[in-house]
């Protein structure tokens, strides 16, 4: 048990490490030597942290040109140097159909106890959830009225009406362009609709059906810079956003993307991150955003009708927080269908719309209380533990209960 112990805090160490806000001129030096952090880094691009804690994103035909251009003549008020990095999707599973345990394509919302709040008349309204992650179908009927538009914006006349830096930025901003419907990835839409589907418009029920999507995309068909990712974040956290759904991983070793999660945390947004689906324990194979410990974020691990852990679901009993559903989650799709999908990727929009349903419900509570209260009122199944740092699966009515001895 003592050795156990002992290799596992290695782990953590080297999980802390690799993501260090350690001062460092030369990405060379950095943890990005590794070979996986080479093969992902993007050579012609940078981020830098600058001392008073900004970030900038810089471009050059590789770091030796950059380094005399740009690092010696900022020397000094310059803290950190990064490779931008090729980031990816935590791409879903095939929709296998299991021995499921129900039959109803809402087996999930039934499983974690939605309809509880829904009959309370807590449906996620007021509330703003950050859809970082592909582009989203803002014409799909389950979601047109679920996005959230930008007023100060005035659609399709080439300007930025509300300064923001973002013309046409309506309904919300794409950062790999907004490619046309019918070749669309089809991620970004799915995880929206789990979160907020208007259930009068379509089969699809959303957790937080009054909630509603602003739209921060950076991924194009499987993959998107770190930078951008970045860039979205702080775009959806600008335009109100309370939630950041973060459905995707692979950003192992960039300091910026740390900090950029503390600093927004740290403003009170609650990040739902989904664990990935490599079916390893993270804890020993630590890979970013998921396995970051910051204060507002809670990791989600995918759960089966059955209640069980899916073989595929990454794990970890201090990285992983809770499980949700995540098997054969049937949600809107470009084009105005559904579609069934599998992943972690659909675990989190469970947790997103769930975060919503309570701040609906206690609009007073802090992030921090919102995670706190999901975190200590899981179902833990008898005699098959979820191997998370709560032990259990996610129960949104339970959550309330305690939501409400927290805010009363």
């Amino acid at each position: 048990m003592e050795v156990s112990k002992a290799l596992f805090g290695v782990a953590i160490l080297f999980a802390l490490s690799a993501c260090s806000s350690a001062r460092s001129l030369d990405p060379l030096n950095s943890a990005e030597s590794s070979p996986l952090c080479v093969s992902k880094r993007i050579e012609t691009k940078f981020i830098v942290t600058w001392e008073d804690g900004h970030i900038s994103f810089e471009n050059d035909k590789d770091y030796a040109s950059f380094k005399e251009r740009f690092v010696d003549k900022h020397e000094g008020k310059i803290r950190r140097v990064e490779y931008d990095h090729i980031i990816s999707l935590s791409k879903p599973m095939a929709a296998e159909v299991e021995p499921v345990g129900s039959t109803s394509d809402s087996w999930g919302q039934t499983m974690v106890q939605a309809s509880a709040l829904w009959n309370q008349g807590y449906k996620g309204q007021n509330v703003l959830v950050g859809v970082v992650d592909t582009p989203v179908d803002v014409t799909h009927p389950q979601l047109a009225g679920r996005i959230a538009v930008n007023a100060g914006e005035i659609p399709n006349n080439a300007k930025d009406d509300d300064g923001n830096g973002f013309v046409d930025d309506y309904y919300g901003w794409s950062f790999v362009g907004n490619p046309p419907t019918s070749n669309m990835n089809v991620h970004g839409t799915h995880v929206s609709g789990i979160i907020a589907a208007d259930p009068s418009k379509g089969p699809v029920q959303g957790m937080a059906p009054q909630a509603k999507i602003i739209p921060g995309s950076f991924i194009g068909d499987e993959s998107g810079s770190l930078s951008d990712a970045i860039k979205a974040m702080n775009y959806v956290a600008s335009r109100g956003a309370k939630i950041i759904n973060a459905s995707w991983g692979g950003a192992d070793c960039n300091a910026a993307l740390a900090d950029a999660f503390n600093q927004l945390s740290a403003q009170g947004i609650l990040f739902v991150v989904a664990a990935g689906n490599e079916g390893v324990d993270i804890d020993a194979h630590p890979t970013y955003p998921a396995s970051f410990q910051t204060p507002n974020q809670i990791t989600v691990a995918a759960a089966t009708s059955f209640d069980l852990m899916i073989s595929w679901s990454n794990r970890g009993y201090t990285g992983v927080h809770l499980a949700a559903p995540g098997v054969t989650i049937l949600s809107t799709v470009p084009g105005g269908s559904t579609d069934y999908l599998s992943g972690t990727s659909m675990a989190a929009p469970f947790v997103s719309g769930a975060a919503a349903l309570l701040w609906s419900a206690k609009p007073a509570a802090t992030a921090a209380q919102i995670r706190l209260a999901l975190m200590r009122s899981v179902d833990i199944p008898t005699g098959h533990e979820y191997q998370v740092s709560s032990r259990g699966r996610m129960n949104v009515s339970k959550a309330l209960t305690e939501l409400t001895r927290l805010v009363p």
